[in-house]
């Protein structure tokens, strides 16, 4: 297993990371942070990945938000590939895969990833747990729609569960090692129970929006 360089590390932390508090709320250091944590201990499963390729590409994956979401993904890795500190850090070719990775991450881009360190950003970015995709799904709305009122985001929330994690839903899982798949399954089947995802809806959506 590769060690995580030191200087990589403290680069990330101090110049990367905190760029994510320019987000909305569903994007801040608590998701960035996930998505590395997530992101190493899937690389630490698989043989010959480099973790200090694995931790760059999640620290990189969602800066491009900073121009809008239709394509930040593609921004993401721009930025990534002209960072200076990547450049002198690893080589051209390396730079590639990992450009390519931050690229492949979004969930309703078609195609596989091209690569194992796509494959393994994308799966720790779909982190599956019930309470965070609804309160993410929240405060994404609260953010982008604010005009919206309580039914109308209430719609919007369970429109875009259903196009994102349905039986026909973009969201692919990748990493069949990764516990995305049952925890998919449990969330499909909360899906079932309007009731109780009224119940969870309206309990996230009141701490999220006090006085709405």
């Amino acid at each position: 297993m590769s060690r995580i360089d030191t200087s990589l590390k403290a680069y990330l932390e101090m110049n990367i990371i905190p760029r994510y508090a320019a987000f909305d709320k569903a994007h801040r250091a608590d998701h960035v942070n996930m998505v590395i944590e997530q992101s190493l201990k899937l690389a630490g499963t698989i043989p010959d990945v480099d973790r200090n390729m694995a931790f760059a590409v999640a620290a990189f994956h969602d800066l491009g938000l900073a121009n809008g979401r239709e394509n930040h993904h593609i921004d993401s890795r721009t930025i990534l590939e002209n960072d200076a500190f990547i450049r002198s850090h690893f080589t051209p070719e390396q730079i590639r895969i990992m450009g390519e990775a931050v690229e492949d991450h979004r969930a309703s881009r078609s195609g596989s990833p091209r690569s194992i360190y796509g494959m393994i950003v994308a799966e720790a970015d779909r982190f599956i747990d019930c309470e965070t995709i609804l309160r993410r799904t929240i405060q994404y709305g609260l953010s982008h729609y604010p005009g919206l009122d309580r039914e109308g985001h209430f719609r919007r929330t369970m429109q875009h569960l259903d196009e994102k994690y349905g039986p026909d839903g973009y969201l692919k899982i990748w990493m069949p090692k990764s516990d995305n798949a049952a925890r998919l399954a449990h969330l499909r089947s909360m899906m079932t129970d309007p009731d109780l995802m009224r119940r969870e809806f309206d309990r996230i959506f009141s701490q999220e929006c006090t006085g709405c």
